[in-house]
């Protein structure tokens, strides 16, 4: 069953370095069909749907890992086998001497008509991967990138809009 999220709400969280959750807000929960219990010190992954392209993941964490921000849209698994799509912005959280520290991530609903574009994106990613890797993924998409012009972060907020 495909869940919406509601306009008004945000999906919050954060994780440490290596993705594990260190903290999850009511809503997340909730879309997630998870308890506090049951995510906490969980990889992030614990949502990962399997019709997401592993490219996309690879470009978040390449990003973040840079120590910039990146937004996105993602498909995500509940407990329960639910799914629910989200348009993510994903920043390094840093101490008083610059130095990333931990994750944080602000999910909000994503607009339909960006998901009319990027559903078929990902789809035709997600079946290059099948055959090519994770490279035959990301060529699809940073060919796209490059026959707009955009950088990847210009190409996801365009589409929001």
């Amino acid at each position: 069953m495909l869940k919406q999220m509601s306009k008004n709400n945000f999906i919050i969280s954060k994780t440490d370095l290596k993705g594990r959750l260190t903290y999850a807000n009511k809503i997340f929960m909730e879309m997630g069909e998870y308890s506090e219990e049951e995510l906490l010190t969980q990889p992030h992954s614990i949502i990962r749907h399997p019709s997401m392209p592993k490219a996309v993941f690879k470009l978040l964490w390449d990003i973040i890992q840079s120590g910039d921000e990146i937004f996105a849209f993602v498909l995500n698994k509940t407990k329960n086998n639910n799914e629910y799509w989200v348009y993510a912005n994903v920043t390094p959280s840093r101490d008083e001497n610059g130095n990333t520290i931990a994750y944080y991530s602000v999910r909000r609903m994503p607009n339909p008509k960006a998901l009319e574009i990027i559903t078929p994106l990902y789809s035709q990613m997600l079946q290059a991967e099948k055959s090519g890797g994770i490279n035959a993924g990301m060529k699809i998409l940073t060919d796209i990138l490059h026959e707009k012009g955009v950088s990847y972060n210009e190409f996801i907020i365009t589409i929001q809009g």
